[in-house]
């Protein structure tokens, strides 16, 4: 067979759509990890073009690709997704190595390019690039959002929902392939259903996604605070397999900066919906993103931001530097008018609170039995997380391999499984802990 190799970039919705595509395709090609460097037929790149880093990672790989075909390494590059969907008339003729460029949004004349014929039976078919035992579910695809700084919007298009059954039908393949845990995914996830049924409808899809045999855990991440559907939280509160996680990208909290961001939001709608959350959900765990440097963030509006952090006490936050993307409202409207230094300072210092605020999380946790997945087993080590850790996102759990409890069961064939362990030791990223049965 020919060799096809991926390198997906971006976020988790970019690897759902590798995983459709190549669902249609591997009965013509051996599928080669991203990663090994050895000779394909194609590399098939899916780019991200969400902001500057995101951007130029996926340009560097796109001429590493040019470089590896260069060297006789592969036949063909063929370059989709975000990136190429935003800049399709110039990237054609600043890399002319590449063989063909395709958009975000149709994956049929990518299918049809790797020289297989799109089979609609197929449609909810994955390749799974992820761990056999937990797979991304996106219910919806493009935004109604106009989030002054996004791009997302026109790279993607407008809201648009899978309907239940669809998605409920994907579920079952997944766990027929076993698949136990489910992190659904979208632009914005409490959106979804308003397009289909005029109702927010994430809560009633939960139920049914619960109801497939095989999931134990669904996860979700990529809500939007402006409106939520607060059914979600009693899901989250009384359904043993909807985890106790959320992943609620806030931004910011000061009323001027989420006033240009176009949010939708104040900050005082923002610190009733966490107290309500945390409320509703007694010990659910958090994971914000937040934007520094914003045009319009002064001083005083940082602060506020530091001291919401220090006072909400995320157990996971992420951040980013502002960047100007063109097409965007605040690209048009808002002179970006704070430095680089600046941004990289307020960065570091937000970094700097959130590293103390999970560290003392984690260490919270030292002594508490809780139940695990194992998604791995290296040098002697269990690779493990709990519900409140998200892979590829979050930290995770170490567990030495002890004979005593596992005797003579293959540690390899542990992985995919749940198992219950004791917490012994954490630093702000991981923690260490000790198997108490399996």
């Amino acid at each position: 067979m020919k060799r096809l190799q991926t390198v997906t970039l971006g976020c988790s919705k970019n690897k759902v759509d590798t995983e459709h595509i190549l669902s249609q395709v591997d009965h013509l090609y051996e599928i080669v990890p991203e990663g090994e460097d050895i000779p394909v037929d194609v590399i098939l790149l899916n780019t991200c073009g969400f902001i500057g880093d995101a951007k130029e990672e996926s340009v560097q790989a796109v001429l590493d690709a040019v470089e590896r075909k260069n060297r006789g390494l592969a036949d063909k590059v063929i370059v989709f997704g975000c990136l190429s969907q935003r800049y399709m008339n110039e990237l054609p003729d600043l890399i002319p190595e590449v063989d063909a460029w395709f958009g975000a949004r149709e994956f049929d004349p990518v299918i049809e390019a790797l020289g297989a014929e799109p089979d609609p039976a197929k449609r909810e078919d994955r390749y799974l690039t992820t761990p056999s035992h937990y797979a991304y579910l996106k219910i919806s695809e493009g935004c109604d959002r106009r989030c002054s700084y996004c791009a997302i919007p026109f790279i993607r298009g407008a809201h648009k929902s899978v309907p239940v059954e669809k998605l409920v039908d994907e579920a079952a393949r997944l766990a027929e392939k076993g698949v136990k845990e489910l992190i659904i995914i979208a632009q914005d996830t409490t959106y979804y259903g308003l397009d289909l049924y005029r109702r927010r409808a994430l809560a009633e899809l939960l139920q049914k996604l619960s109801e497939v045999d095989g999931i134990e855990w669904i996860r979700i991440h990529y809500s939007y605070p402006a409106a939520f559907p607060e059914d979600v939280l009693d899901q989250m509160a009384n359904n043993p397999k909807v985890c106790r996680y959320m992943d609620i990208p806030l931004q910011h909290i000061s009323d001027k900066v989420l006033d240009n961001m176009h949010r939708h939001v104040t900050g005082a709608w923002t610190r009733e919906l966490i107290d309500r959350m945390r409320e509703k959900v007694p010990g659910v765990v958090l994971r914000t993103t937040m934007i520094v440097g914003h045009p319009g963030e002064g001083k005083r509006d940082f602060n506020e931001l530091l001291d919401f952090v220090r006072t909400a006490r995320f157990e996971r936050l992420g951040a980013f530097r502002y960047s100007e993307e063109e097409g965007t409202y605040g690209a048009e409207n808002f002179k970006d008018s704070i430095s680089s230094r600046v941004k990289q300072e307020r960065l570091d210092t937000l970094m700097t609170l959130q590293s103390e605020i999970s560290y003392e999380f984690n260490q919270s946790r030292v002594g508490t039995e809780i139940n695990v997945i194992v998604d791995d087993f290296v040098d002697g080590v269990f690779v493990c997380r709990s519900e409140f850790e998200s892979p590829e996102v979050d930290g995770e759990i170490l567990v030495k391999y002890d004979t005593s409890v596992v005797g003579d069961i293959d540690p390899y064939s542990l992985v995919g499984e749940f198992i219950k362990v004791r917490v012994t030791g954490a630093d702000e990223y991981d923690l260490i802990a000790d198997i108490i049965e399996i």
